[in-house]
């Protein structure tokens, strides 16, 4: 993305908080004639301390670089998450110099290290895979393979989340909560931009998906999360209606690959989730040893 499209993005992302800001959250009178939604720029520009003038120029994206004291005191203003405050507060730093973005994956880092490799075989029979940023499945072991391949989500050469929820028809009737699940999709690629938005699969894939108006206009909220931890449903076509508990955690290499763990959630799930352990293959007695 060019430099002044990320600059850009401060504006983008100002605005859409005040908007999404009701007065009676931050124990302001709603008063009559509000023609827009959302807070007024004099209301969020008097909880700042900054100028009405300002905040228009900030909005407009005619000011791109704002001090940290300003950034903090409209993040506070506007009671932004944590999440959205660290957002934030990269992109102002990336605004400040265009050297400060990170670099592209170099191809090696695009593959999964052999130790990574054996913990998520090591796993099963728990399902588990690895994601990259931007939605990639890298790895997996074999009962998610089995669990998901009736979805469709195997399907493609190289499968990818986001894609599958957004542009793969089946995707609606395999995840009851299409809606927040399409909301987390957007959300983790908004953050993955932050970092991986010159990089060669990154970048198509945003482009890909914004032809998609669900994609679009969730895009254009600038919705950012950093859900590592929660429940989703499944409706799966053999297994029937499924709820799981997903852990994703963060890897510690460069590449910021995901690992992501799901468990059953209910009783319905967990006999579910013991038909997709492999059958152990027989050991014979003579290779037993005894212990004790």
């Amino acid at each position: 993305m060019l430099s002044d499209e990320r600059r850009r993005e401060i504006a983008d992302f100002l605005k859409t908080r005040r908007m999404r800001r009701q007065p009676e959250e931050l124990g302001l009178p709603r008063g009559r004639r509000r023609r827009t939604p959302g807070l007024r720029r004099e209301e969020v520009a008097a909880l700042a301390g900054v100028s009405i003038d300002y905040l228009v120029r900030l909005e407009q994206g005619r000011d791109t670089r704002p001090s940290a004291a300003v950034l903090s005191a409209l993040s506070d203003a506007l009671q932004l998450t944590e999440e959205e405050h660290r957002h934030l507060a990269v992109l102002a730093t990336i605004a400040a110099g265009p050297e400060m973005c990170p670099r592209t994956f170099a191809a090696a880092e695009r593959d999964v290290p052999a130790t990574v490799l054996a913990i998520v075989s090591s796993l099963a029979p728990t399902p588990a895979f690895v994601l990259a940023p931007w939605g990639d499945v890298l790895a997996a072991n074999e009962p998610w393979e089995a669990l998901v391949a009736p979805l469709g989500v195997l399907e493609p050469e190289q499968p990818n989340l986001a894609r599958f929820t957004f542009l793969d028809p089946r995707a609606r009737a395999t995840y009851p909560d299409w809606e927040a699940v399409a909301d987390v999709r957007v959300s983790e690629l908004r953050g993955a931009d932050l970092r991986w938005g010159r990089d060669a699969l990154m970048a198509p894939l945003v482009t890909e998906l914004l032809a998609e108006p669900e994609f679009a206009r969730r895009w254009s909220e600038h919705a950012v999360t950093d859900d590592r931890r929660g429940e989703t449903r499944l409706a799966h076509p053999d297994l029937g209606a499924l709820r799981i508990a997903y852990e994703v955690l963060l890897l510690s290499d460069a590449a910021d690959q995901r690992l992501v763990t799901w468990l059953p959630a209910d009783a319905r799930t967990v006999a579910a989730f013991e038909t997709l352990a492999p059958t152990p293959e027989p050991v014979s007695p003579a290779v037993l040893r005894v212990v004790g």
